[in-house]
């Protein structure tokens, strides 16, 4: 008899390991690291970050990325969102400070709109919402990349006057704790790559698919992520504990927060949303931008914020927390509308006399945008199956 799995209602779109997070901050205000704890939470904090970006980049196939490049216009679109239209957004709520927002959190909230955008939840919303998977991991994986990079530098020239702490000393841990260890995974990846080829070609054949490892112990290492994560969220939360930084923010305040946020998320949507349309991108290009537009990276964030703003990180990221469950909620939403749109648009013409549909051999009639190449014929547009997230999403990030 098996014993039952205690699972979120399929209605409630609560991420699980959001409540994780949660779990950890309050740890953390019951019992933060002091003293000697402390040092050893944050060495080991920095560590983890180190791995996590490893990991990122041993995972991250260097193929499918130039592969993506064909696709230039949708890409360079979903960067022009996250690093032009979102920090235009987070400078323009500026002016919310300090009526609205305490200092403090409009620089977790400026930070926020610095991270690089998501890659899984991307392509999971993506796929559901029947769009252009693939485009959603290029869009995603470039993303990441451009970030590991923009994101230290947007925030030297924005963060600079607002308590960010970015100084010369921050772009030295930076290019240690996250582009070394990201360039030393790839360099891991194609040594491995390299290995597999000759196994194979000794072998005639046969012998361990390229990657294999990273394959076999994907579970594990989603494991190794998450919880590399939940320890910089505890060292930067518990030294916020320590320090006394959460007597800064007020109830009313946090509601205030969450009113700013929401219309920020609203603002992204609607600018991808329509954006793209007027771009001439086929609906399926639209809806990847869509959800790779309008979101913020969680993963990334978090080992970013504790590079950039160390022990005042536990405040910093609390923006991030709050708008990474938002987009969650409001995303699924969206992804489920796109979904009954297309199963809508599939369903055959009803007879004449209203009995029924009529049987017919024609394809449904999806009308590519303006200037948009059509890959299975004229007047068709190429919808993804749903049982493509699952294999495409081999090599994205948690």
């Amino acid at each position: 008899m098996r014993r039952p799995v205690f699972r979120l209602p399929s209605w409630l779109p609560v991420d699980g390991y959001l409540l994780a997070l949660l779990g950890t901050v309050g740890l953390a205000a019951l019992l933060p690291a002091r003293g000697t704890a402390a040092t050893v939470a944050d060495g080991a904090s920095t560590g983890a970050v180190a791995l996590l970006f490893f990991l990122y980049g041993a995972r991250l196939s260097t193929r499918e990325a130039m592969d993506g490049l064909r696709h230039w216009r949708l890409h360079l679109t979903t960067l022009a969102c996250t690093f032009v239209a979102f920090p235009v957004l987070g400078l323009a709520a500026g002016g919310l400070v300090p009526h609205v927002l305490p200092p403090a959190l409009y620089t977790g909230l400026l930070f926020l709109c610095l991270v690089p955008s998501t890659v899984q939840s991307s392509i999971a919303f993506t796929s559901i919402a029947r769009g252009n998977v693939a485009a959603a991991i290029c869009a995603g994986s470039f993303s990441s990349i451009v970030g590991i990079a923009v994101t230290p530098l947007l925030a030297g020239l924005v963060l600079h006057g607002n308590g960010g702490g970015f100084s010369a000393h921050s772009l030295v841990s930076i290019a240690c704790q996250l582009l070394l260890p990201f360039l030393a995974g790839q360099l891991l990846r194609r040594w491995w790559n390299k290995r597999g080829r000759a196994q194979r070609a000794g072998q005639g054949g046969g012998g361990r698919r390229e990657g294999s490892f990273l394959v076999r112990h994907k579970k594990v290492l989603g494991y190794v992520d998450r919880g590399s994560i939940l320890l910089v969220v505890y060292a930067a939360f518990s030294a916020g504990m320590v320090q006394g930084i959460w007597h800064q923010v007020s109830p009313l305040r946090l509601l205030c927060l969450l009113g700013v946020e929401a219309l920020l998320l609203t603002a992204m949507l609607t600018l991808t949303s329509y954006g793209s349309r007027k771009l001439g991108f086929n609906r399926a290009d639209r809806i990847a931008i869509t959800f790779a537009g309008s979101k913020k990276s969680l993963a990334a964030g978090l080992p970013m914020a504790s590079v950039l703003f160390g022990a005042q990180a536990g405040l910093a990221v609390l923006p991030l927390m709050v708008f990474h469950q938002m987009q969650l909620m409001v995303c699924a939403v969206l992804a489920k509308r796109y979904a009954a749109q297309a199963d809508a648009e599939e369903e055959p013409p009803a007879a004449p006399d209203g009995s029924g549909p009529q049987p017919s051999d024609q394809r449904p009639p999806f009308t590519l945008s303006k200037g948009s190449p059509s890959t299975n014929g004229p007047g068709t547009e190429a919808l993804p199956p749903r049982t493509r997230s699952s294999s495409a999403s081999v090599n994205a990030r948690p």
